[in-house]
């Protein structure tokens, strides 16, 4: 089974393409913390690359940017090329799916406050529970 889950912040903002084929795709870093320190007493981070298709591609071009903290379930998908001669080899995340952790925040960069729902009476639903 390969299957991986993330969750870090974006290392640098998404760029969103269309293939020749004209399916959307969008490619976009993410740094992971380590989960200990190293022997100097700070915390390391991994950065991966990240390849969203369809759907999820376009909610990251739309909706990420550098520094956001996201939650990522996808699979690791390795490739090589070459370079100037020399072969080269790249591992990168494939989005299933992208679920953004940082709080809403306006065009100034405000954070949103999530609307509160008003404290009323039961609703009529739950007075008719049997328990």
């Amino acid at each position: 089974m390969n299957k991986v889950f993330l969750t870090g912040n974006l290392s640098r903002d998404p760029e969103h393409r269309q293939t020749a084929s004209g399916v959307s795709m969008c490619t976009f870093g993410i740094a992971v913390q380590r989960r200990f320190a190293n022997a100097d007493g700070t915390r390391e981070a991994d950065f991966f690359n990240v390849t969203a298709w369809r759907n999820t591609a376009d909610f990251c071009a739309n909706n990420l940017t550098k520094g956001k903290k996201v939650a990522i379930v996808g699979y690791i998908q390795t490739r090589s090329y070459e370079q100037d001669g020399v072969k080269r080899y790249a591992t990168d995340i494939i989005a299933d799916e992208v679920e953004i952790l940082s709080p809403r925040t306006t065009e100034d960069g405000e954070p949103v406050a999530p609307a509160k729902k008003p404290i009323t009476e039961l609703d009529p639903v739950e007075e008719d529970l049997p328990f």
